[in-house]
């Protein structure tokens, strides 16, 4: 009998609570969702969850002198935030998909994705019951519960890639094309059902587009069916490893960026404004919270008497030129990191930081908001860069040591590394009885052939 063998009947005989009770090796919660290889994949991340923390903070700390700064960067920097996050995440279920096909039954890589989709969508759950109960009127318990902010997105996008990966790349194309394309007629559609008191579009409004649209279904879904396409190229290119492979899909993922960058801008140069006293098409914002930041950022007084005008269509979230202009980005921000990191194995202290933080960037998301709250309006343009990134050092060196030392435990990654090991352990034991089913099935058909 071969050691896998008996690890594995090993490991079916040990009862599922005294299972879960072992410890997890830490490069498990390391390397949970990150591409073996690809190591500009975790760079992302952690780059990303590093300007998010940094549009949190901003929002918060930023006294009211200095608070525009954020409504300005926020809106250029939107870019590094949940579209870049979300694309990665669809990017992380293709290697989990993939990894494991072969190995697991397919009905257990499904469980596992469901689950680990849930788990981040039920976080998002409690976030929405603190969020729009002090922020949105009109949402009493329970319909205060639903809301597509970016772990809701993020947790439900694990579930949409996984389906999304069963269509072909021309199906997949299509769709988040039409999506797109349609986003815009469809969210303006449901508003003025609302707005009528339609009872079937103001449900409608509620599920799609929800009480907190911050990534609202609708473009949003088109995410988990572009980026699986990607990610199926980024994949091939892994398993091939040669330079050659990796150098054709930099230049699929820099061109197509480039591309889709300029289309959404040259589509989304439309300038939008919350007050239609300044004689611009009108954006809600209730239905845009994206276009409040053009109201921050015209609060400074250094210069009383300049005002932007307008927000132009492709930096307001939830808009369609938004849509490309963040997909484009999002592949060309890959593109440049893969291009360094990968293919000229360029590394460093910053790279090593940014990748170790992208490897627990869903602890950092969750664990920096119990901080946030310490100053709220304190800092003026002088302070505030020392404090975002002692902050941020704080974060990294908190979250090592709550790993390396700790086990993790509690962490999300932790979390999830548990929802896949009991779908580990329930498919071994799928496939061993599935293996017992057929030995049966032979000597039964052995004994027939006999009979006869």
């Amino acid at each position: 009998m071969s050691s896998d063998e008996k690890e594995e009947i090993d490991m079916d005989s040990v009862p599922l609570f005294d299972y879960l009770k072992q410890e997890i090796p830490v490069e498990d919660i390391r390397d949970f969702s990150s591409p073996k290889r690809i190591y500009s994949i975790d760079f992302v991340k952690g780059f990303a969850i590093v300007f998010i923390i940094l549009a949190h903070t901003a929002s918060a700390w930023f006294d009211s002198e200095w608070i525009y700064l954020y409504g300005m960067l926020y809106a250029l920097l939107d870019i590094l935030g949940p579209s870049l996050f979300v694309f990665l995440s669809a990017l992380s279920v293709i290697f989990s998909i993939k990894r494991k096909q072969g190995v697991l039954p397919d009905k257990v890589i499904r469980m596992k994705i469901l689950n680990r989709g849930i788990v981040i969508a039920i976080i998002g759950i409690f976030f929405n019951l603190i969020s729009i109960e002090f922020n949105i009127e009109g949402y009493p318990f329970p319909l205060n519960l639903w809301g597509w902010n970016i772990l809701m997105f993020i947790g439900f996008s694990q579930i949409f890639s996984f389906y999304a990966l069963k269509l072909n790349k021309l199906a997949r194309v299509i769709i988040g094309i039409f999506i797109i394309f349609s986003s815009d007629t469809i969210h303006n559609f449901l508003f003025a059902g609302k707005e009528a008191g339609n009872p079937i579009l103001t449900v409608l409004h509620y599920i799609i587009i929800s009480p907190s649209p911050m990534t609202p279904l609708i473009p949003w879904i088109s995410i988990c069916f572009i980026s699986t396409i990607f990610g199926e190229y980024l994949y091939d290119a892994m398993i091939d490893g040669s330079k050659q492979a990796y150098t054709m899909l930099f230049r699929i993922f820099f061109y197509w960026g480039i591309f889709l960058i300029l289309y959404g801008i040259g589509t989304g140069f439309t300038l939008y404004h919350y007050d239609p006293a300044y004689g611009l098409p009108v954006l809600s914002e209730n239905e845009f919270p994206h276009i409040q930041l053009l109201r921050i950022a015209n609060s400074q007084m250094i210069i009383p008497s300049f005002r932007i005008p307008g927000m132009p269509e492709f930096l307001i979230r939830g808009r369609g030129p938004n849509m490309w202009y963040n997909l484009g980005c999002a592949l060309v921000i890959i593109a440049v990191s893969f291009y360094y990191i990968d293919i000229k194995k360029k590394n460093n202290n910053f790279i090593s930081m940014l990748k170790y933080y992208g490897k627990v960037s869903l602890s950092m998301f969750l664990v920096h908001y119990a901080f946030i709250t310490l100053f709220v309006g304190f800092f003026n343009i002088v302070f505030f860069p020392f404090l975002y990134f002692a902050f941020v050092g704080f974060m990294g060196f908190l979250l090592y040591v709550w790993i390396e030392f700790a086990g993790g435990v509690g962490t999300p990654e932790w979390i999830m590394v548990q929802i896949g090991r009991i779908g580990q352990k329930t498919g071994k034991s799928i496939k061993k009885e599935t293996h017992v089913i057929k030995e049966e099935l032979k000597e039964s058909v052995k004994k027939i052939k006999k009979h006869d």
